[in-house]
């Protein structure tokens, strides 16, 4: 499953995936305990391919920092979100040198931190970039 099905509701806890469209929204299931729900186009959700955190430079997406997470920590679960701010902000740096601190807050840190744990829990690893994949089958 590739993070383009992967989705952040505001207001609920945890990360859905896109299971179908309907007239008014859509269906999502919970990856955390499963059950699905009705999702109306007024709510605010966000696709996980789609997020990128700010550097100095340039906005790097989200699958990019998974995978730099994924490679700091040899596939395994990286740290709690719940660490103090100044251990989640040593991590950070760890893994981003460059973001922005004025403009990456500590919650945004601790959602990118338990998103990777909940989708490394789930069996959800590959964070490659799926055009990536098409044009290497190209040439």
């Amino acid at each position: 499953m590739s993070l383009d099905k992967i989705l952040s509701i505001s207001g609920k806890p945890g990360l859905f995936e896109l299971k179908a469209q309907t007239r008014s929204g859509f269906v999502a299931e919970s990856l955390a305990d499963g059950k699905k729900l009705s999702v109306s186009i007024q709510n605010n959700v966000s696709i996980l391919s789609e997020i990128a955190i700010y550097t100095f430079t340039e906005e790097v997406p989200l699958r990019e920092i998974f995978k730099r997470i994924q490679d700091k920590e040899n596939g395994e679960q990286a740290i709690s979100h719940k660490e103090s701010k100044n251990k989640l902000e040593a991590y950070f740096s760890e893994i981003l040198p460059d973001y922005d601190e004025d403009r990456v807050y500590v919650s945004d840190m601790k959602k990118v931190i338990q998103w990777y744990n909940i989708l490394q829990a789930k069996g959800i690893t590959d964070f490659t970039e799926p055009e990536e994949v098409a044009s290497e089958e190209e040439e």
